[in-house]
């Protein structure tokens, strides 16, 4: 029985699937994306939404609370369109920042496991920056913006449309009031990271093993509760290891140094494996 156990052990793989966040990821924050995006954030608040006053330190506070700067703008009043959002903020990035990475995209071929996209990225964004990446055919498939948060189509928004009384500059001071007196911030309708239920869909759409899955993110939050939800975790960006990241990679290059077993568990017929050409990328992924 113990010698059975033992071949069990030995053909049983530890990872039946890594799971990629996107940006910041799988290219360095060095490209300059991440600071375009955030200028086209503010920009939208003050053209779109019409919000004067503290822009920059709202969005960062919005962003800190609700996974998303779109997530706390939808919580905290503002009622616009979701394409009309992505198509501004993500519509006009300079994409030429990004090159293509031949030495990573040979690196996921090689890896004989289901590799999935998990980005709070909208699916054009995702499919744009892994074309210009190389990346295309790298993925089993991709879980989105649209993927967790289908549209409502009985609920059509009006850009620019506020509740009444809501504090919208004052989100600071709103979250000071909260822990002095224990009430709870306004929720948002948007699924995303760091959020455990955006998690519980993505095992669920997926048919994702967290104890078997390895998630790759350059955000310290998201892998917090990917490590609460049963995720082993790889922190890239940074070589500094905590309690929440088993693994930390100072690059996404650094895979296989730091993670030999991906390669040496593999069975040898299922080396360089290679999706088809076309991505799934709308709002299911391949199981």
């Amino acid at each position: 029985m113990e010698y059975e156990d033992q071949i069990n052990q030995a053909t049983d793989p530890k990872y039946e699937c890594l799971l990629f966040d996107l940006d910041d990821t799988l290219y360095p924050l060095t490209s300059g994306i991440s600071s375009e995006v955030t200028k086209n954030i503010q920009e939208y608040m003050i053209k779109k939404l019409g919000i004067k006053e503290n822009v920059p330190e709202l969005c960062v506070s919005l962003y800190k609370h609700y996974g998303t700067t779109m997530a706390g703008l939808k919580a905290i009043g503002y009622n616009f369109e979701y394409d009309d959002f992505h198509s501004f903020v993500h519509g006009r990035l300079p994409y030429a920042m990004l090159k293509p990475d031949p030495v990573l995209r040979n690196l996921l071929l090689s890896i004989p496991i289901r590799k999935i996209i998990f980005t709070n990225a909208d699916k054009n964004h995702a499919a744009r920056v892994l074309n210009r990446l190389g990346l295309e055919d790298c993925f089993e498939g991709i879980i989105c913006f649209e993927t967790l948060n289908p549209i409502n189509k009985e609920n059509p928004s009006a850009v620019g449309d506020i509740k009444p009384d809501t504090a919208i500059v004052d989100i600071n001071g709103y979250c000071s009031a909260v822990l002095d007196s224990e009430l709870k911030l306004p929720s948002t309708p948007v699924v995303c990271k760091p959020f455990e239920n955006a998690f519980e869909q993505v095992f669920k759409i997926a048919k994702i093993n967290p104890q078997k899955t390895l998630f790759f993110d350059d955000s310290i939050r998201n892998l917090q509760t990917g490590k609460k939800m049963g995720l082993h975790t790889v922190w890239v960006g940074t070589s500094h290891r905590t309690d929440s990241v088993d693994y930390a990679l100072e690059s996404i290059h650094n895979i296989r140094e730091a993670l030999p077993e991906l390669w040496e568990a593999a069975d040898e017929n299922t080396k360089n494996i290679r999706y088809s050409g076309k991505i799934s990328i709308e709002t299911t992924v391949r199981a």
